[in-house]
């Protein structure tokens, strides 16, 4: 077909929408409900998955954890449920592992144990904050988190054997009870007893972006003063840092084999712990990424369908009324493929416009959410909007082959006679 007669494809098409505006409109919704979909999930997890990778790559890639429960399990086995704690004990002899530069042994009181929510009330001068998260933890803290310290310092090894009344507030719960006022030395209320303020921490990264972070919100502890408060409090999370990111193979096994023989597992048997590192996070996003891309395939797959359906019955209706049109251009010597290729060509035109329109919502939507105070770094991507637009022509391609082959194949002398 010559570059002339599609440009007047293109514009008998676009004379069809300004004649039929709410049919129209009405036809392509779909189509653009449909981009619109892909264009903002997939912004809202193209944002997230840089914000996650970002975070992940601050925890540091020279790190393990070790818990008795499998990462990321909600409804844990009853095998799982009645594994050994993990104790003080395994974290001094961690600490002897010869590629080991920390380890850390850490507790927390929260109210919701599945989704690590804090409970506890802290006062101060007439000021409280509520819903805070108590951690408790050795001194070496600091050296398995890399924390960042805006006051004071972290606790020593002594505060911990003397179960000193001693706490480190997060930059959340610094901020509310005492503003740009220095903390130190000040004595807070936590649950029901007084303690004295020797440290603040500086805001955690969150993987999510903006909004306040739980992690901000709370109060950490020598580990031995933390178990006088809550001694009902058994899980302990085990943080082990290494020298080198060379040697991880070799200190993930070392790790192994000194609790398998700590914890008496038989040979034959599998580990009753947990082994993690910061890629496990990254693998447990990708888990629920990919179900959230699933999720945007069949919500856009719906409205595409319905779309092309729309499409292919405004074509069929549009070649019912130009019949007479079909016959005087065939008798005028117009062939079957030019017919054909004209009016796909329309159904294309009319889908690729319902996919601009949808990638124009879809970034107008992404731009809202981006602004919005709930933290979600959605980011336009350019592949997906070239998705999204490239379905929809392919849309109209499909649904708009048959009323072209239709138009293509009316008999000439009974489409003039057609009234």
């Amino acid at each position: 077909m010559a570059q002339g007669q599609v440009k007047e494809s293109v514009r008998m098409a676009l004379e069809t929408l300004r004649a039929n505006k709410l049919r129209s409109g009405l036809t392509i919704l779909g189509i653009v409900i449909g981009v619109t979909s892909v264009i903002a999930i997939s912004s809202v997890i193209n944002g997230v998955n840089n914000r996650v990778s970002d975070f992940v790559s601050s925890l540091g890639s020279n790190v393990f954890w070790v818990f008795h429960l499998p990462f990321g399990v909600f409804k844990p086995t009853t095998e799982q449920l009645t594994r050994k704690k993990l104790t003080l004990d395994d974290v001094l002899a961690l600490r002897k592992l010869p590629h080991v530069v920390a380890a850390d042994g850490g507790k927390q009181y929260v109210k919701n144990q599945q989704f690590r929510v804090g409970d506890a009330s802290v006062k101060y001068n007439g000021k409280k904050v509520g819903g805070t998260l108590l951690q408790g933890d050795t001194s070496q803290i600091a050296d398995t988190r890399d924390l960042t310290m805006l006051q004071g310092r972290m606790f020593t090894d002594g505060e911990d054997q003397r179960h000193a009344k001693v706490v480190v507030l997060g930059h959340d719960t610094w901020d509310q009870l005492f503003g740009d006022e220095n903390a130190i030395g000040k004595e807070i209320t936590v649950e029901t007893n007084v303690y004295t303020v020797i440290g603040v921490l500086d805001k955690f990264k969150s993987p999510f972006g903006g909004g306040k972070n739980p992690s901000d919100n709370a109060c950490y502890f020598p580990l031995g003063t933390f178990e006088n408060m809550h001694p009902e409090d058994k899980d302990m999370w085990v943080a082990v840092k290494f020298d080198n990111q060379a040697n991880k193979p070799l200190v993930e096994e070392e790790i192994r084999e000194l609790l398998r023989v700590r914890r008496h597992v038989k040979v034959e048997a599998p580990d009753n712990f947990e082994i993690f590192g910061p890629d496990s996070l990254a693998r447990l996003w990708d888990q629920l990424s990919s179900g959230l891309f699933l999720f945007m395939l069949a919500v856009s797959s719906v409205g595409l369908m319905v779309g092309g359906v729309g499409v292919m019955n405004i074509m069929l209706v549009s070649v019912t009324e130009r019949t007479r049109e079909i016959g005087i251009r065939k008798a005028l010597g117009a062939t079957k493929r030019t017919i054909l290729t004209q009016f796909t060509t329309e159904a294309v035109t009319l889908c690729a416009l319902g996919g601009v329109l949808g990638a124009l919502v879809g970034a107008i939507i992404t731009w809202i959410v981006y602004f919005l105070p709930i933290g979600l770094p959605a980011t336009v991507s350019v592949v997906w909007v070239t998705v999204g637009i490239t379905v929809a022509c392919t849309i109209g391609l499909v649904f708009g082959i048959y009323p072209a082959w239709k138009a293509a194949n009316l008999d000439p002398i009974e489409a003039l006679r057609y009234e």
